[in-house]
């Protein structure tokens, strides 16, 4: 029987500026009820990690960065590196969103070079994998998916992988409104497990985190997370909200209850 913690990573985007993003983290703070096997990070802008840093310190929220270079320091104007971010106490690092991939072309190569670089200073990737609304409809889905999964865990080997968290984002469920059913988002993280196990073995697959992400809110999130390979949940616009991201939060942890606690 796999035992892993629930898990609920939530990102800003560029939304909130610095005093913005931490009023809403000391709102969090205040309505958040610790749950055992229950982990939440929030990851802010860059421009307000550190305010949120500060309301987060010693509390039961985790920081998280949206994004990261794969250098520790160079000319490589207007990005953020590993050291930086740790230095501000950021725990988990997403790489490979969508819309870094998609809008900002972030290839498999550029994505594996920074899951490196943050568990090289000991920080958690969150790695995303999702698939076009076209590569789904044209039965590409495990095609795509088994692409990126091989190309941003190249070198990585068994131990990086386990300290690595994968998130499901289906590129067509993201900021559309639409969701992947319970159904879909089982079948794909079931696939992703089974790449683990291929490449990792048994006990890498067992432990592995797998989070779903596309338009996850309150009303969704438990169903989806009662689903036996759905660890979690990655969230977006829906984390915004006090009342929504605690909702959230709440769901999780009723679903959790729900498989078992486990």
């Amino acid at each position: 029987m796999r035992e892993t913690k629930t898990t609920i990573i939530v990102y800003w985007n560029i939304y909130k500026t610095s005093g913005e993003a931490a009023a809403v983290a000391a709102a969090l703070l205040k309505g958040y009820v610790d749950a055992s096997g229950l982990r939440v990070a929030v990851a802010p802008p860059f421009t307000a990690l550190e305010s949120v840093s500060s309301v987060l310190k010693g509390g039961k929220i985790a920081l998280a960065a949206q994004n990261m270079h794969s250098r520790d320091e160079g000319a490589f104007t207007g990005e953020v590196s590993a050291p930086m971010l740790k230095a501000l106490g950021v725990g988990y690092v997403i790489l490979g969103h969508s819309e870094r991939r998609h809008i900002f072309g972030e290839s498999d190569a550029v994505v594996n070079a920074k899951v490196k670089a943050a568990l090289a200073h000991g920080l958690t990737p969150v790695l995303c994998v999702g698939e076009t609304l076209q590569e789904r409809e044209a039965g590409l889905t495990e095609r795509r998916i088994t692409e990126q999964l091989e190309g941003s865990w190249e070198g990585i080997g068994k131990e990086g992988m386990e300290k690595t968290i994968v998130a499901y984002e289906p590129v067509w469920a993201i900021g559309t409104g639409k969701t992947a059913s319970p159904a879909q988002a089982q079948e794909v993280h079931r696939l992703i497990r089974k790449k683990i196990h291929e490449i990792f073995g048994k006990f890498s697959s067992d432990c592995a985190i797998l989070l779903y992400g596309g338009s996850v809110k309150p009303e969704n999130a438990r169903v989806l997370m009662k689903e036996e390979d759905v660890d979690g949940v990655l969230v977006g616009g829906a984390s915004l909200s006090v009342d929504s991201f605690l909702g959230i939060i709440a769901e999780g942890s009723a679903s959790r209850k729900e498989k078992g606690g486990f």
